[in-house]
């Protein structure tokens, strides 16, 4: 069965760090390629905004917000991407989702979504 599954979220001070992970568990790796991988997030009470994607070729898009904090990353031979998010802030406490579509603008209306990561950031 066909599955994102993401981990690595958790609690942290404000100005760490954490490395967010999606698995494409139950892929090929020859499919899983195929797609455009975006994460999102949702925070208590607000609407779910993107983050970052990467486009099959590699090609990353971030969110102005996010720009020079997160990065994302891939690795095809773990069928995995990542979200490196640097300089934490409360304001980032949110649910982080990983979903894939065949393109990168297509999230919202054709996305496969995972169950999500929550990341808590305190002051």
């Amino acid at each position: 069965q066909e599955q994102l599954v993401e981990s690595g979220g958790g609690s942290v001070q404000a100005g760490e760090s954490l490395r967010l992970s999606c698995v494409a568990n139950g892929y090929t790796s020859t499919k899983f390629q195929t797609f455009c991988v975006g994460w999102f997030r949702q925070a208590p009470g607000a609407e779910r905004e993107r983050v970052a994607s990467m486009g099959r070729d590699g090609t990353t898009q971030y969110a102005d917000a996010f720009k020079g904090r997160f990065t994302i990353s891939r690795d095809n031979s773990k069928n995995t991407r990542y979200l490196q998010m640097n300089s934490l802030k409360p304001d980032d406490t949110a649910m982080f989702y990983c979903v894939t579509a065949l393109r990168c603008d297509w999230f919202t209306a054709y996305g496969y979504w995972g169950q999500g990561t929550q990341v808590t950031v305190s002051s």
